[in-house]
């Protein structure tokens, strides 16, 4: 059974820094697609970040510049180190994966997910 546990999530005043960490099982993590995506209280979850297989990148605009996706495949773990973060960041943050590799940007394109970590930017 696959598994995605984020970790990293918390407080932190606007300008700060987080680093989430997402640990997945039971994956093919190397050929897999890694995504990040977030939903803000009364929105509807969104894009944040993905890397492929390759390590081809792609942001949201509204992150691009301060947040930066990477991997480690020896430790099946992806990371969003989020810097200059602002009280718009405020969300659930979660962690998807796709097997095909292709870093989609949809949400629909991904078959397994984490159960989030909250992150909190006071202003």
């Amino acid at each position: 059974q696959v598994q995605l546990v984020e970790s990293g999530g918390g407080l932190v005043q606007a300008g700060g820094s987080l680093r989430l960490s997402c640990v997945a099982s039971q994956l093919p993590f190397s050929r897999s697609a890694m995504a990040w995506f977030r939903q803000a209280p009364g929105k509807e979850r969104e894009f944040v970040a993905t890397i492929g297989w390759s390590d081809t990148t792609y942001y949201a605009d509204s992150v691009k510049g301060r947040f930066t996706i990477s991997r480690n495949n020896a430790k099946n773990t992806v990371y969003l180190q989020m810097n200059s973060l602002k009280p718009e960041d405020t969300a659930v943050y979660y962690c998807a994966s796709s097997p095909a590799g292709v870093p989609w940007r949809s949400e629909g394109d991904y078959n397994y997910w984490g159960q989030g970590t909250q992150v909190t930017v006071s202003s």
